[in-house]
C-alpha cells in the first residue's frame, strides 16, 4: 500500500470533514443560539446551510474521493469498490484511516463552531439548543422508528453516490466517494434528503457527523450545556451504517453497469 497516498487520504478526509462540520454546525448555531444575526431563521436555512457545508467539504477533499462519512466508506465497500483512490486499495488499514480521519475532522469542526459562537453559547439558556448545534435528536423519541428514518435517509445518500459515480464511468476508475458526483450534485442530494426525510430525526445520515461533535459537546467547557444525550447516540451511528451498507449492496443489483 502506498503510504504517501494513505497520508494524503488522511489529511484530505480530516480537512474535508472539519469543513463539513464547521459550516453545518455553524448554520445550526446561527439559527438556534441567542442574539445571532440568523436567530430563528428556520428549518429551510438549516437545510440549505448543511447542503452548502457538504459542497464545501467535498470541494476541499477531492484527493481522497470525499467520503466524509463512514456510511459512504462502508457503502462503497459493499458496492464492490476495490480501490478508494490510486495507491489505496480497500483494506482494514485504509478503512481505519478513512473513518479515523472523519472522526477527527468532525471533532475539530465542532470545536471551531464552539469558538466562533462562544459568546452566543454563553447567552443561550436552552440546553437542547446547545446540544442541537453539535448533534441530532428526534422530534418524537422512538428508537426503532428513528433508526428506520436514519437507514432510509442514508440509503438515499449512498445509493446516489454510487449511482452518480457510475454515470459515464462504468468501470469506476475515478476515486470512489462523493467527489465522483461533483460538489454541486451531492449538495443537492443532501438538500433533498433534509427537506424530504429530515423532519423525524434531523438527518444525521453520517456517524462521524453526529458522534464526533457529540464527543466535542461532552468535553468542551460550554456554559450550562446539560447532558450530551448518550442514550440516543447509537441511533445516528448504527442507522447510517446499516443504510450505507444496504445501499452499496443493493446497487450491485439495481444499478446495472452500462458497457
Amino acid at each position: 500500500m502506498d503510504t504517501t497516498a494513505l497520508g494524503t487520504v488522511f489529511l484530505s478526509e480530516t480537512v474535508g470533514t472539519a469543513m463539513l462540520i464547521l459550516l453545518g454546525g455553524g448554520v445550526v448555531a446561527n439559527v438556534v443560539l441567542a442574539k445571532t444575526k440568523g436567530f430563528d431563521g428556520g428549518w429551510l436555512l438549516i437545510n440549505v446551510g448543511w447542503a452548502l457545508a457538504v459542497f464545501g467539504g467535498v470541494t476541499v477533499s477531492y484527493a481522497s474521493g470525499a467520503h466524509l462519512n463512514p456510511a459512504v466508506t462502508i457503502g462503497l465497500i459493499a458496492a464492490g469498490t476495490e480501490e478508494f483512490v490510486p495507491g489505496v486499495p480497500v483494506s482494514v488499514v485504509s478503512v481505519a484511516v478513512y473513518i479515523g480521519a472523519q472522526m477527527i475532522g468532525a471533532i475539530i469542526g465542532a470545536v471551531l463552531v464552539f469558538l466562533a459562537y462562544k459568546k452566543h453559547f454563553d447567552e443561550t439558556a436552552d440546553q437542547g439548543a446547545k446540544l442541537g448545534v453539535f448533534s441530532t435528536g428526534p422530534g418524537i423519541r422512538s428508537y426503532g422508528w428513528n433508526l428506520v428514518t436514519e437507514i432510509i435517509g442514508t440509503f438515499v445518500l449512498v445509493f446516489a453516490v454510487v449511482g452518480f459515480g457510475r454515470v459515464g464511468d462504468p468501470d469506476l476508475s475515478t476515486p470512489a466517494g462523493m467527489a465522483a458526483l461533483g460538489a454541486i450534485p451531492v449538495a443537492f442530494i443532501v438538500l433533498a434528503i433534509g427537506a424530504s426525510l429530515g423532519g423525524p430525526t434531523g438527518y444525521a445520515i453520517n456517524p462521524a457527523r453526529d458522534l464526533g461533535p457529540r464527543i466535542a459537546h461532552a468535553i468542551l467547557p460550554i456554559r450550562g450545556k446539560g447532558t450530551s444525550d448518550w442514550s440516543y447516540s447509537w441511533v445516528p451511528v448504527v442507522g447510517p451504517l446499516i443504510g450505507g451498507a444496504l445501499a452499496g449492496w443493493s446497487s450491485t443489483l439495481l444499478l446495472p453497469i452500462m458497457l
